[in-house]
């Protein structure tokens, strides 16, 4: 038995933490006894440090890198750290979005510890920051607190029920604005709005569109993705990041062929064509948007990001609405400028950064039928 993707955090100086949730899962599969030993203990380890993390690892960050490093050497202490060569250099120059990743882990890390009746008291970039590039300093250190007045976030009770949801939405049902304003009282320190109205929805899909096409269409930022593109079950448990695509359909493509990271790339096939239609009608039922801004651009700006960011996409599991990032046209390189900069004039007119944009709705009732899979998982997860 393996362990499939975002399900164990590797630890500095060895050892290794298993993401809590995932112990009901693989009872099928094993052989009852001491073989379950090591995941009967996720979300319960006798270490606060470990049972904390084990949740953290569920955070949401772009292209499922996981770029955290974690360093327990010091006693009721965490240190984290980035592993920079789990950057996207492409679609992520200066490393803005892996930050925003990052202030996710930290958000859900301090969600867990205040259900443990413990303060997580966080220290960001100890050692200073550099706004152009994340390097090997620091990004938090973690010092869990006892503290029985503590109230534990209500928001943690849907860290394990979260999902990127990157199917086409029900176009039947729109999103309330009742349910829009519990995304967006979500958040403590960014700025985030939405709507749900359905001129401003036609306008954002058009945006969203074409940012999609542009990636697509640019061979150095398109193919960061296919590089990361994780075929089969072999693939994703021999590196357990990226990109998925596993089950039955993708096993049979991978094994025979008709779908390879080299086909992936080749734009003259017909299922690649299929492909984009596919992430194009993801885009193009987006039933409301929502988006965040800061009001500057700096490391701390986009921690808070990450932290807002998923507690927005908490409050959304436990609305029962979907939520897919959408955030393309907000990518810093030249081909995408155009629409960066109509996308802060139409959603930050007044000034800042326009950190996160994602498309809302409802999950179809009914699965659509297999498509060649170049799927919307391209975007953040």
């Amino acid at each position: 038995m393996t362990l499939s993707r975002r399900k164990t955090l590797a630890l500095l100086g060895g050892g290794f933490i298993l993401a809590a949730g995932t112990a009901t899962g693989l009872r099928v599969s094993r052989k009852p006894g001491t073989a379950l030993e090591p995941w009967q203990q996720a979300g319960g380890y006798e270490d606060s440090r470990m049972n904390a993390l084990s949740y953290a690892i569920l955070a949401p960050n772009p292209h499922n890198r996981q770029p955290w490093l974690v360093d327990l050497a010091t006693s009721d202490q965490i240190t984290l750290l980035v592993d920079t060569n789990r950057m996207l250099p492409h679609t992520d120059p200066f490393n803005r979005q892996i930050t925003i990743g990052l202030g996710c882990f930290l958000e859900v890390l301090r969600m867990a510890a205040s259900h443990q009746g413990q303060r997580a008291e966080i220290t960001t970039f100890p050692d200073g920051y550099d706004d152009a590039a994340l390097d090997q300093r620091p990004v938090a250190v973690i010092k869990m607190i006892a503290d029985p007045t503590i109230i534990p976030d209500p928001l943690f009770d849907h860290v394990l029920d979260r999902r990127t949801e990157k199917e086409p939405y029900d176009l039947t049902r729109r999103v309330a604005q009742s349910s829009l304003d519990i995304l967006i009282q979500a958040g403590r320190s960014t700025t985030l709005s939405g709507s749900v109205d359905p001129a401003d929805i036609a306008a954002m899909r058009a945006i969203c569109e074409e940012a999609l096409v542009i990636e697509i269409e640019t061979p150095r930022t398109y193919k960061e993705s296919v590089d990361l593109f994780r075929i089969g079950a072999k693939e994703v448990n021999a590196n357990p990041d990226g990109i998925d695509f596993t089950g039955p359909l993708f096993e049979a493509m991978g094994a025979t062929g008709l779908f390879s990271r080299t086909s992936a790339l080749d734009s003259s096939t017909a299922s690649f064509k299929a492909g984009m239609e596919a992430v194009l009608d993801n885009t193009r039922t987006a039933m409301g948007f929502v988006w965040q801004v800061t009001p500057t651009n700096t490391r701390l700006d986009q921690l808070a990001a990450g932290a807002d960011w998923v507690r927005l996409h908490l409050a959304a599991t436990g609305a029962g609405v979907a939520v897919q990032p959408l955030s393309q046209a907000l990518q810093e390189y030249p081909e995408m400028t155009r629409l960066y900069d109509d996308v802060h004039k139409k959603l930050a007119p007044t000034g800042g950064t326009v950190q996160m944009l994602a498309r809302l709705g409802y999950t179809a009732p009914v699965p659509p039928s297999p498509r060649w899979p170049i799927d919307a998982k391209i975007v953040n997860a």
